[in-house]
């Protein structure tokens, strides 16, 4: 029986962790980046608080 490569294992799973905490980032810069608006700031509601309709 073949024995098992322990370090192989740990290699590929320190990858796999690396991978996706980049594409966690990734998704993260893209999010940010959706959010501003034309200026640099966040882009939200057109209309303020005060404005929007009470009831619903």
């Amino acid at each position: 029986m073949a024995k098992p490569n322990y370090k192989f294992a740990k290699r590929q799973k320190e990858l796999a962790k690396k991978k996706k905490k980049e594409e966690k980032k990734q998704r993260k810069e893209a999010k940010k980046i959706e959010g501003e608006g034309f200026d640099g700031e966040s882009v939200e509601d057109e209309a303020p608080e005060d404005e929007r309709p009470q009831g619903e």
